[in-house]
């Protein structure tokens, strides 16, 4: 008889210093509300970030979704926590937003913090990893790095909006951009039928 306890794998979704904190808090969300297990790696820059751009600190938001026994945080320096390790099973990983520096750090394989650590190990293990860049424009020097990335099997999805499903607000942006974060981490097939291009009318 096998007594192992089966671990369930979470996501792990790192937020860096970019702008687009909202989508980082919507994906967590929805991630929850699929009774997904998340992992978070938060950069400090993204703290800063978060506080200009949101109506609560990330401090208030990380307190209510731990609450929900769905999410738990891992501190940027932890280098000892358990996704630094390809031993450690995870579905995979989001970068949601991710600046340029972490892009460049990881196309030179710099793994000096817990976030792009946990993404190398994605790359050597060809575990999924989905990168949304938060820049624009971007330079030769971006275009590279994102190139270098993709090449090595990353997801490269910037937040650019649908307009040909007319989005009314922010919030249909996001929750499109959102929709397709799910379908590249393998959470869900299809988008749902009120945001799918269906033909001309």
């Amino acid at each position: 008889m096998n007594n192992e306890t089966t671990i369930e794998k979470p996501l792990v979704v790192g937020i860096s210093g970019a702008s687009g904190s909202i989508i980082a808090s919507k994906l967590v969300d929805a991630l929850i509300e699929r009774d997904i297990q998340v992992a978070l790696i938060v950069s400090h820059a993204s703290r800063i970030v978060w506080k200009q751009e949101m109506d609560e600190s990330f401090g208030e938001f990380l307190e209510r979704k731990i609450q929900t026994g769905k999410v738990k945080n891992y501190h940027i320096g932890d280098i000892q926590a358990p996704m630094a390790s390809g031993t450690y099973p995870i579905r995979g990983m989001v970068i949601v937003p991710c600046s340029m520096a972490t892009v460049a750090a990881l196309a030179t394989g710099l793994a000096d913090n817990l976030l792009r650590r946990t993404a190398d190990v994605c790359f050597k293990e060809r575990r999924p990893i989905t990168i949304v860049p938060r820049e624009t424009p971007l330079s030769q020097l971006h275009l590279e790095n994102l190139s270098k990335l993709a090449n090595m099997g990353a997801n490269i999805m910037p937040p650019q909006p649908a307009f040909y499903l007319k989005p009314n607000s922010l919030d249909d942006v996001v929750e499109f951009l959102v929709q397709r974060l799910l379908m590249t981490c393998g959470i869900t097939d299809e988008l749902p039928q009120d945001i799918r291009y269906n033909g001309p009318n």
